[in-house]
């Protein structure tokens, strides 16, 4: 994919998922890969409103090659890269469901989220969540790139998911079932619940590895 088709993509989905909700203001970005480095949603940009020209351009040493200055959380996403170079694309939201989620005293840091549905186990699997660290703060790149080698996916305490995929729209695919399985969780808090089972979550993983 060229990369002028990559920046039409990103604007596109930015858009899609602002006018769906699952971005709001000007929080969240977008990244992925291109030939000769990578690309990432301006800071201070909304999603919904993306210029495909003014996306950024940066080398892999965070350096900006071209287009606007960079999310300020673009340490985010370089610390997935280096961690999972099969993937090639991260979006990071502050998704009301799953940031909600991030904020309960109850949830399980090992696991945020139970295995609700198969396509959550499928485009998921296990959702670590990382302690809270003020924006900006480059101890919580470190956070995450401890956790990243083995999760695709990690929930920010107070913060919101970080997402990664082979594709951009693997990673948006992965995103959106998180969101959603973080949606139904707080539906069903009170109810009891069946969940899959350990041999049901072994034989998807087993059927659908990421």
């Amino acid at each position: 994919m060229t990369e002028d088709r990559l920046r039409e993509e990103i604007a596109a989905l930015g858009r899609s998922m602002y006018e769906r909700g699952l971005t709001h203001g000007s929080t969240g970005n977008i990244s992925a890969r291109c030939a000769d480095g990578w690309l990432l949603t301006p800071t201070g940009s909304s999603l919904g409103r993306l210029d495909p020209a003014r996306i950024a351009k940066l080398d892999w040493n965070g350096k900006l090659l071209a287009g606007d200055p960079p999310s300020k959380e673009n340490f985010l996403h370089l610390a997935m890269y280096e961690e999972r170079p099969q993937n090639g694309a991260v979006i990071h939201l502050h998704a009301t469901h799953s940031v909600a989620v991030s904020v309960l005293a109850d949830t399980n840091p090992e696991d945020a989220l139970p295995p609700l549905t198969a396509y959550y186990v499928m485009r998921i699997g296990s959702l670590p969540m990382v302690p809270y660290y003020a924006p900006g703060d480059m101890a919580l790149a470190d956070a995450v790139r401890k956790l990243a080698s083995r999760h695709h996916a990690v929930l920010l305490a107070n913060h919101g998911p970080v997402v990664s995929g082979t594709t951009l729209a693997a990673a948006a695919d992965a995103m959106e079932e998180l969101e959603a399985t973080a949606k139904l969780h707080l539906l069903l808090r009170g109810e009891e619940t069946r969940l899959l089972n350990a041999e049901q979550i072994a034989d998807l993983k087993r059927r659908f590895p990421q």
